[in-house]
């Protein structure tokens, strides 16, 4: 017996080594992304300069005969100014267009710094701004609240890595998310599929590209061959779903979208996020297997609808190829292909999974008290959730404690026991979104 209890005890300290090995494994992972906004000016092309980490999304400038023309603003004010000093070391000439590839506040809510004595034309989709006018018409606050628990706006410094994209920021205290002055409001709009536009001597084809919102857009510039790709590609698998919540995103178009800017044989894009891809065999590679696995995901989900296979059996049947797996620029570190999953068959089918036990479901108060029941008493669940606690079965032990709270939401006990575990998950995420939701709700729970 003896022996058998200290072999159990070896077991179980070489399995906390491996998970603590691929919990510090994780966090790396995700530091190491931090390279792609070290803050730098990148010069792309002749005249065409990319302003990366000065705020969390890339701002552009390309300067033509007397003027230049910005595509996105970052999100800030603040951020926006020092890269308007940076780029004014390079040119004096005025801003005559900026171009939105989208409205996320994360690429507009800067445009302000770039306004001169004489407002420039502000292009953008004649659908610029649908998303978020979705959520006010169905007065949705609580999207504020998950919005800040993704981006970790309410986590200390210490806490936060990154966005996975993007590098960390603090937004004013009372400001909304995704804001812009109501003076950087567009003025020109590109209507129907693309449009040619020449502003201070720069030729620039606008494309509608709908991916992460119905209002995306994309620019090419064919003087430099450089495609602007809005938040349609970063160096991350793309956010095909969006935890904060968000209207349906078509993984459909959005793959359809990428498949327009790979046609373009482009020698530089520049991701709404993460660092410029230059060359032309580069851009080739990246953007064909970037389209490809959007499609996969998008096909393969269907195949398995089609089967019968419900979200919790598709995230397991739909799983990216290796060769696109092991890709660095399509690593979950913000969007993740599970979330696309979900994503894909609650956009073609709705809430219900096709299993008639979940037509009426019992609520999760009287699932709870059956479980507990079942485990021989709300006590004995309890033990059940520290035991899965202390083996480092995080998920089992946080839904184990979600059953306490459905039946008691103020048991002290049973919210330490989900703060530990979720904190826990945090430790192995290298998708940052994930990773600060943890985080974030382990912190309110607890304080």
């Amino acid at each position: 017996m003896k022996t058998l209890i200290i072999t159990c005890c070896l077991l179980l300290l070489g399995t906390s080594s491996i998970q603590a090995q691929e919990a510090n494994h994780a966090t790396q992972r995700l530091r190491n992304q931090n390279a792609q906004f070290t803050e730098q000016i990148v010069k792309v092309a002749d005249s065409v300069y990319v302003a990366v980490g000065y705020s969390v999304s890339n701002v552009s400038m390309i300067v033509g005969d007397d003027g230049v023309v910005i595509i996105d603003t970052g999100m800030m004010r603040g951020d926006a100014e020092r890269i308007v000093t940076e780029f004014r070391k390079i040119t004096d000439k005025p801003v005559k267009a900026i171009v939105f590839t989208h409205a996320h506040g994360d690429h507009t809510g800067g445009a302000a710094a770039f306004l001169g004595d004489e407002r420039p034309q502000i292009w953008a989709h004649e659908n610029f701004g649908s998303e978020a006018r979705s959520w006010t018409s169905g007065n949705l606050a609580v999207q504020n609240l998950r919005g800040a628990r993704q981006a970790g706006f309410k986590l200390p410094p210490e806490q936060r890595i990154n966005n996975g994209i993007a590098p960390v920021r603090y937004p004013k205290r009372g400001g909304a998310v995704f804001a812009a002055a109501s003076n950087t409001d567009p003025t020109h709009f590109l209507k129907g599929e693309r449009q040619t536009i020449n502003v201070a001597g720069v030729e620039l084809e606008l494309v509608s590209s709908p991916g992460e919102t119905n209002d995306q857009l994309f620019v090419w510039y064919l003087a430099g061959k450089v495609i602007f790709a809005g938040d349609n590609f970063y160096w991350s698998f793309p956010n095909l779903y969006a935890i904060r919540g968000t209207p349906n995103r078509s993984v459909r178009l959005w793959a359809e979208s990428l498949g327009k800017i790979a046609a373009y044989n482009a020698e530089t894009v520049v991701g709404g996020h993460t660092k410029p891809i230059v060359g032309a065999g580069e851009v080739e590679q990246v953007l064909t297997d970037y389209h490809t696995a959007v499609q996969f995901i998008h096909d393969k989900t269907v195949e398995g609808m089609n089967r019968g296979l419900t979200p919790d059996e598709l995230v397991e049947y739909v799983q990216l190829p290796e060769d696109l797996a092991s890709k660095d620029y399509l690593q979950p570190f913000y969007g993740h292909p599970e979330w696309g999953v979900r994503s894909i068959f609650n956009g073609y089918l709705g809430w219900f999974d096709g299993n008639p036990s979940n037509l009426f479901r019992l609520s999760p108060k009287a699932e709870a008290e059956r479980v507990a029941k079942l485990a021989g008493g709300v006590g004995k669940l309890m033990e059940s959730a520290h035991a899965a606690l202390a083996s480092d079965d995080n998920q089992w032990a946080a839904q184990l404690a979600d059953h306490l709270l459905a039946i008691n939401p103020d048991d002290k006990n049973a919210k330490q026991v989900k703060a530990n575990a979720l904190t826990n998950l945090a430790s192995n995420m290298v998708n940052a979104t994930a990773r600060n939701y943890y985080l974030s709700v382990a912190r309110e729970l607890t304080e």
